[in-house]
């Protein structure tokens, strides 16, 4: 059964019955087993006091309100995020807008007049590099002073590691640029995935006979670029195979917006609107431009046939560790 999770969109809609909890405070992009290990002990804490786990996130992110064409390719977009995160027991979700004036409120204020005045603050899990507050001057030790005074408590949970290193949103990301699936799959603790609606294209594919889904985005950038085999969730009652291109289609002149074009394999059913869920199973190759359709067809017939091979080996595996 599907678990639902509070949504408070703007500390504006804060209420009297959103006091007292147990909060965490963060970014949470990709919500991987860091993220989750944090989502276990906080609920775990609220469960044994009997109050609401929260977490408080931000849209946008800090990064892209101050430097938006440095700030690093999403994981997942809101939506993602906000189901991740239902996925893990939480209760509540605040989501403050991150804008001039946000960014102006001064560390101490933050702590006193929203955290605990206005939520009400028990206890509070934060990473051991928080930073918070105009010119980020706020960190750990500012949240322990006030917490002994004001009677909350202030945690910071040891990193998960794998193979050594911290998991991090950063870590993942770099692995999906290098095309590492199964590494970014280790520390997310699942495959990675992008949610989209099925939107029109130009539906070039069909006319060398390769139909595709194209996905919607919606968002700045994503980490991933090139071919892969993938598994789509949402159409069928089990995922159906197929081979997706990321990118912006170089062969296509004139074309250069950035697309999740799907393939999939032996099914021909109209689904524009709908919702589905694009897992990553296998990088193919890379994005390349092809000097004609033609060209452009036949590399699609060894990508197809390529990922069909990489489910035969997928289903094997998975058949044989159930």
């Amino acid at each position: 059964m599907a678990r639902f999770v509070l949504l408070i969109r703007g500390l504006h809609n804060l209420r009297a019955e959103h006091r007292d909890c147990v909060a965490t405070i963060g970014n949470f992009d990709g919500v991987h087993l860091g993220h989750q290990a944090v989502f276990a002990a906080l609920n775990a804490r609220a469960r044994a006091a009997g109050l609401a786990s929260l977490v408080i996130t931000f849209e946008p992110q800090p990064m892209e309100f101050f430097r938006p064409d440095q700030a690093p390719a999403r994981l997942t977009r809101l939506r993602e995020k906000l189901a991740s995160i239902a996925c893990y027991g939480i209760d509540r979700v605040l989501l403050i807008r991150f804008d001039a004036a946000f960014a102006a409120i001064g560390a101490e204020q933050f702590v006193r007049h929203i955290l605990v005045e206005r939520l009400g603050i028990r206890h509070l899990y934060v990473g051991d590099d928080f930073r918070f507050g105009q010119g980020r001057v706020g960190d750990f030790a500012l949240l322990q002073a006030i917490g002994r005074e004001q009677g909350f408590g202030v945690e910071s949970l040891d990193t998960v590691a794998d193979g050594g290193c911290r998991v991090s949103s950063t870590r993942i990301r770099e692995a999906l640029q290098a095309g590492d699936l199964m590494h970014a799959e280790r520390c997310l603790g699942r495959r990675y995935r992008i949610c989209g609606r099925v939107a029109h294209g130009n539906k070039r594919g069909r006319t060398i006979g390769f139909p595709t889904m194209n996905v919607g985005l919606l968002r700045r950038s994503t980490p991933l670029r090139g071919v892969f085999a993938v598994q789509v969730f949402g159409l069928a009652a089990q995922p159906l195979p197929g081979v997706a291109n990321i990118g912006n289609r170089p062969t296509l002149a004139g074309d250069d917006r950035f697309l999740l074009e799907v393939h999939l394999f032996d099914f021909a059913d109209e689904v524009y609107g709908r919702h589905v869920e694009v897992d990553f199973i296998e990088r193919i190759r890379d994005e390349r431009k092809f000097e004609s359709f033609g060209a452009l067809r036949k590399q699609i017939e060894f990508d197809v046939q390529r990922a069909r091979e990489i489910h035969r080996v997928d289903a094997l595996v998975h058949a044989t560790s159930v």
